[in-house]
C-alpha cells in the first residue's frame, strides 16, 4: 500500500497539481494512510469516508432519488424515442459539466494553497470558487443559483416523501403526511458533512437499485393494460417539460463541490461523476421505458410511477425504501445550504455537533413551508430544471470555464490541462459555446416556457395548499334500490 500510494504522488506530482491535504471541518487533517490504517475501525467504515468510491456513491445515489419515479411521466410526455435519446445526451452533458467544475475546484484550490491559506474547519462550496477565480459578481450568481436549486431540491424531497407514503397508507392525506417527514428530515442538521455520508450513500444506491428493478419488473409482469396508447409526443408544453425534468434528473451538481472537498484526494473526482452516471443509466433507462410500455398515455395524469402498480409485498418494500433514500437525498441538497448558513452567522467553526444542529434549524423551516404549499410532484422537477438547473448545473459551469481561461498566461499555468478526448483549448471552447447556447435556448428558453405554463395550470387546477395533490377521487356510495329505502 504505501508504494502504491508513492506511486500515486509521483504521478500527481509529474502532472503539475498540488497534493490537497484535506481537513474535515471537525478539524481532524488525515491523510489516505491513515484512513488505510484505521480501515476497521467502526468509525472509519460506517462514518468517515474520503475516498474515491464514497464519491462514486454520493454521486451516483444523489443523481437518483425521487426523479427516478417521475421518468415514466416524462416518456410519456416525449415518447420513448426522445426519452430514451435526451437522458443519454443530458447524461453526457451533465458529466462534461460535472468535469469542468472539478476542474475549476483543483484551480482554485491550487492557487490558494500556493498563498499558504488554510482550509481548516473550512467547507469549500462553488460559490467561493467563483468568487475566488472570476470576482463577486460571479459568488453572487452562484450563490443564488445554488441555494435557491439547493432549497427546491429539499422542497421535493419533502413532497415525494408525502406523495409515496401514500401509497401504503392512505388514512392520512399528503399534506399531514409532510408535516410527519418534515420533522423526520430536520434530524438531518445533526450530520456533520459529506465526510460522514459514507454508510447513507452505500445504503441509498442499493434501495434506488432495487426500486429500479422493481419498476422495471413488475411493468413487464403486469404487461401491458388494455387499449394502452402511446401518443406522445403531441403539445410542445408537455415535450420540452418533459425535458427539462430530464434535464433535471442528470443535474446533481450543486453539491459537487462539496463532495471533491470531502475526499482525501479530489484529484481522483475528474471522472467520477461519469462513471456515476453510467451506472444511473442502468436503473433509469429500463425503468421508465418499461413502464412508459405498460402503461401508456395513462403516465400523463400520474407523475408517480408508483400509483399505476398493483399494491403488494414487492411495492410496499419499493416504496419504503425509496423513504429512506429521499431522507438521505434530503440531507445531500440542505447541507450546503446548512454549511452558508453557518457561514452567515460565524458558526461554521463550531466544533459542537449539537450547536451547529440548533444553528441549522432555520434552514428547515422554508423548505418544510414550501413543500406544504406547492406539492405538486413532477411539475415541480421541470420547473426547478429549466429555471436552476440550467443555470446552476451547465451555464455557469461551462461560462466559467471559458473565462478562467481566457488567456495564454492562465492556460499555461493550468492545474489542470484539457482531457486527452480534447486535448486542445479551442475545442474545450467550441463544446462549451455549444452547451451554453443549447441549454440557454432549449432548456431555459423552451424548457422554462413548458414548465412554467405547466407549473401554472396545476396551481389552477388544485390550488396552492393542495390537500392530496393527484388523490384518488372518493367513489360515492351507492345508492339504494327503492325497495332497500323504504325499509
Amino acid at each position: 500500500m504505501p508504494q502504491q500510494n508513492q506511486a500515486e504522488e509521483a504521478a500527481i506530482a509529474a502532472s503539475g497539481i498540488t497534493t490537497f491535504n484535506n481537513e474535515t471541518e471537525q478539524g481532524g487533517g488525515k491523510e489516505e494512510d491513515d484512513e488505510t490504517a484505521s480501515v476497521f475501525s467502526m468509525k472509519s467504515l460506517l462514518w468517515h469516508g474520503g475516498s474515491a468510491w464514497d464519491a462514486w456513491f454520493s454521486c451516483a445515489s444523489n443523481q437518483v432519488a425521487q426523479v427516478l419515479l417521475t421518468l415514466p411521466y416524462s416518456f410519456s410526455q416525449l415518447g420513448m424515442l426522445s426519452g430514451v435519446i435526451l437522458q443519454l445526451f443530458y447524461g453526457f452533458l451533465g458529466s462534461w459539466t460535472a468535469y469542468l467544475i472539478s476542474v475549476l475546484y483543483i484551480e482554485y484550490r491550487t492557487r490558494k494553497e500556493k498563498e499558504n491559506v488554510s482550509f481548516k474547519n473550512h467547507v469549500i462550496q462553488w460559490y467561493e470558487v467563483l468568487d475566488g477565480l472570476l470576482g463577486p459578481y460571479w459568488k453572487a450568481a452562484g450563490l443564488a443559483f445554488n441555494c435557491t436549486f439547493l432549497l427546491f431540491g429539499s422542497v421535493i424531497q419533502l413532497i415525494a416523501c408525502a406523495s409515496n407514503i401514500y401509497y401504503i397508507n392512505d388514512r392520512l392525506d399528503k399534506r399531514t403526511w409532510t408535516y410527519i417527514f418534515g420533522a423526520c428530515c430536520a434530524t438531518t442538521v445533526f450530520i456533520p458533512s459529506f465526510h460522514n455520508y459514507r454508510i447513507w450513500s452505500f445504503l441509498g444506491l442499493g434501495m434506488t437499485t432495487y426500486t429500479a428493478w422493481y419498476l422495471t419488473i413488475a411493468a413487464a409482469v403486469h404487461g401491458q393494460v388494455e387499449g394502452v396508447v402511446h401518443s406522445g409526443p403531441t403539445k410542445l408544453v408537455l415535450y420540452f417539460t418533459g425535458a427539462t425534468n430530464i434535464l433535471y434528473t442528470f443535474g446533481g451538481h450543486a453539491v459537487t463541490v462539496e463532495i471533491m472537498h470531502a475526499m482525501w484526494k479530489p484529484q481522483k473526482f475528474k471522472y467520477i461523476y461519469l462513471l456515476a452516471t453510467l451506472y444511473v443509466f442502468t436503473l433509469t433507462l429500463p425503468s421508465a421505458a418499461a413502464m412508459y410500455w405498460a402503461f401508456g398515455d395513462q403516465l400523463l395524469t400520474h407523475s408517480n410511477a408508483f400509483s399505476l402498480l398493483p399494491k403488494s409485498r414487492w411495492r410496499d418494500a419499493a416504496v419504503i425504501l425509496m423513504l429512506i433514500h429521499q431522507f438521505i437525498t434530503f440531507g445531500f441538497a440542505s447541507t450546503p445550504l446548512y454549511f452558508v448558513w453557518e457561514k452567515v452567522i460565524g458558526m461554521h467553526d463550531t466544533r459542537s455537533i449539537c450547536l451547529r444542529a440548533l444553528a441549522r434549524l432555520p434552514v428547515v423551516i422554508p423548505i418544510w413551508f414550501l413543500a406544504i404549499i406547492f406539492p405538486f410532484f413532477g411539475p415541480i422537477n421541470s420547473a426547478v430544471g429549466a429555471l436552476l438547473v440550467s443555470f446552476t448545473v451547465y451555464i455557469i459551469p461551462a461560462l466559467a470555464h471559458m473565462l478562467t481561461y481566457r488567456t495564454p498566461s492562465a492556460r499555461q499555468n493550468a492545474a489542470e490541462k484539457p482531457p486527452l478526448i480534447l486535448p486542445s483549448w479551442t475545442a474545450m471552447y467550441v463544446v462549451n459555446a455549444f452547451v451554453v447556447g443549447w441549454v440557454l435556448v432549449v432548456g431555459f428558453g423552451l424548457g422554462g416556457w413548458a414548465s412554467i405554463t405547466n407549473f401554472v395550470r396545476q396551481i389552477d387546477t388544485f390550488g396552492l395548499f393542495a390537500k392530496c395533490y393527484q388523490c384518488p377521487k372518493p367513489q360515492p356510495a351507492p345508492a339504494l334500490a327503492p325497495q332497500q329505502q323504504r325499509h
